[in-house]
């Protein structure tokens, strides 16, 4: 890229050349060799429009290598962290980052830092050329080049600042609409739709004025550029209009020439100034990228372990974890044992470290201290397709995606035949409310599970555990907003996905307790009782 702009600074100076021998050959009437010098200005446009057109496919290519780079690195780290990164960062925030803000990045490798290069290197040459052709001239660029820098900086410092509020009031804007849309239900049964509405408008409009301070500033950057640029002009003009009134001016070429030199001279400063803004943009979106969860440490080489599906045993062994330091320990040195085939249920009202147990027994988190086990090995040595192929779960809120009941069955395991499916949806009672659909396990349904109940949506997850057929079963709240009709019947489905498998369930619903079981009260993330629950 800086190799195609020097030589489509060269090209620019030869150019100026025949322009200026042209247009002395025309004040003078004379046309000693018209033709060939307009043929030489053609062939000369044409490479440089050549040179351009590399430049630009070459900067292309290299903000996106730069963004392609980012991005993995990015999501890399969030798949690292795990979902327990949403307890820290709104999901708005996160997508803003790998989406918005390594876009914004984009300027600084494509852009900025050839043009950084470029401007230092490329008006050296015009500079030589303009000096050799006079002296005074080429004085007056230099000290008009050197004004440029200065006047940079000056609305540069003002640029990064503004920049960094105007991404501020973005991640701001569209965690807010995110919720917004989320809670669309509650906002319109409590008729707070206009009042929501209203405030979303003064958000964007809050945007839009952040927005407009960031190109004001750019904007002054530019005036700065181009009042230098007329400066020399003028000075330079004037001199060589005040030697032609007095007859000092030995070659009308030579004036043409330099004052040709002029705009180019300045072209690589203004792309600069134009990239400069680019900085100061990807300066701001690249605080978000290092806010982000670093990689973790390699470990250290160790066997890698698997462990026998047929059985498992669980084990906590005084585990310890801490979301938020601020608010404590969400387990506190919790120690329990489950044998392969039993059910455990862990009750206890809500932060009592329920959902935490899950949560590192799903491997999303890690605990600060102690051990978890399966089988015997440490849940950190066991190969992640090992775990994901052991485990299956119900939460409170099953995931469905857009397409048939079928296939998001079926994206348990992927492999399984349509007769698998249908035997687990049989097994789950989607059967019976699937025949009453248009097209029944084929019908589509909607992000998010849109057309179903909640009861519904709650069965296809039981097929899936049901298709899965893994011989650990972890549920958290898997009744929680029900009826408690749909609540029993969902019960009866989950009583027999649980035989012959190792089963921990966490709810705090009493229906659940008499789900037949071990059960372990919690408190404040500690083991408060442990009891035999109803068979």
């Amino acid at each position: 890229m800086i190799a195609f702009a020097v030589l489509g600074t060269i090209l620019a100076i030869a150019q100026a050349g025949c322009a200026a021998l042209v247009l002395a050959d025309a004040l003078r009437g004379a046309s000693s060799d018209l033709w060939g010098l307009l043929a030489g200005f053609a062939v000369l446009a044409l490479l440089r429009a050549g040179l351009v057109y590399a430049g630009e496919r070459a900067a292309f290519a290299a903000g996106a290598a730069a963004r392609r780079r980012l991005r993995t690195d990015a999501l890399s780290r969030l798949l690292a962290a795990g979902p327990a990164l949403l307890r820290a960062h709104h999901s708005a925030d996160l997508t803003a980052v790998v989406v918005d803000r390594i876009e914004a990045v984009d300027g600084l490798f494509a852009r900025w830092m050839p043009a950084a290069t470029v401007a230092v290197v490329a008006p050296i040459p015009v500079l030589i050329a303009a000096a050799w052709a006079d002296r005074v001239a080429g004085l007056v660029l230099l000290l008009c080049g050197l004004a440029v820098p200065v006047i940079m900086a000056a609305a540069g410092i003002g640029a990064a600042v503004a920049s960094r509020r105007q991404f501020l009031a973005l991640s701001r804007l569209q965690a807010r609409f995110v919720d917004r849309i989320r809670g669309i239900a509650t906002i319109v049964l409590y008729g707070r739709a206009d009042s929501e509405a209203a405030a979303l408008s003064q958000a964007a409009e809050e945007l839009g004025r952040r927005t407009m301070r960031v190109l004001r500033v750019a904007f002054l950057s530019s005036a700065g550029l181009d009042v230098a640029t007329a400066v020399a002009l003028v000075v330079l003009a004037v001199r060589y209009g005040m030697a032609l009134l007095a007859g000092d001016l030995a070659s009308p070429a030579t004036a043409l020439f330099v004052l040709l030199l002029v705009p180019e001279f300045f072209a690589p400063l203004r792309s600069f100034a134009a990239a400069y803004q680019d900085r100061l943009h990807a300066t701001g979106a690249a605080e978000a990228l290092i806010d982000l969860p670093p990689l973790p440490e390699p470990a250290p080489a160790r066997e890698i372990r698997t462990v026998a599906a047929q059985g498992v045993t669980i084990a906590f062994e005084d585990v310890s974890l801490t979301w938020d330091k601020a608010r404590g320990p969400a387990l506190d040195g919790l120690s329990f044992r489950v044998p392969a085939g039993e059910t455990l249920i862990l009750a206890g009202p809500s932060g009592a470290g329920k959902s935490s147990v899950i949560e590192i027994l799903l491997g999303f988190v890690r605990p600060d201290s102690g051990r978890v086990t399966i089988n015997g090995a440490d849940i950190t040595d066991l190969v992640p397709q090992a775990l994901s192929r052991l485990t299956a779960w119900i939460g409170q809120r099953p995931v469905l995606f857009a397409g048939s009941i079928r296939d998001n069955i079926r994206f348990a395991r992927p492999e399984a035949s349509d007769a698998e499916v249908e035997e687990a949806a049989a097994a789950a009672r989607v059967d019976r409310f699937a025949a009453t659909l248009p097209q029944g396990l084929d019908t589509r349904i909607g992000e998010g599970g849109y057309g179903l109940s909640g009861g519904q949506a709650q069965r296809v997850a039981i097929a899936r555990a049901y298709l899965k057929n893994a011989p650990l079963l972890l549920m958290d709240e898997p009744t929680a907003h029900l009826d408690p009709a749909t609540e029993a019947e969902v019960l009866d489905s989950l009583r027999r996905l649980a035989l012959g498998r190792t089963v921990i369930l966490a709810s705090h619903a009493a229906a659940a307790h008499a789900f037949g079981g071990r059960r372990l009260d919690l408190r404040a993330g500690r083991a408060a009782a442990t009891a035999r629950g109803a068979a």
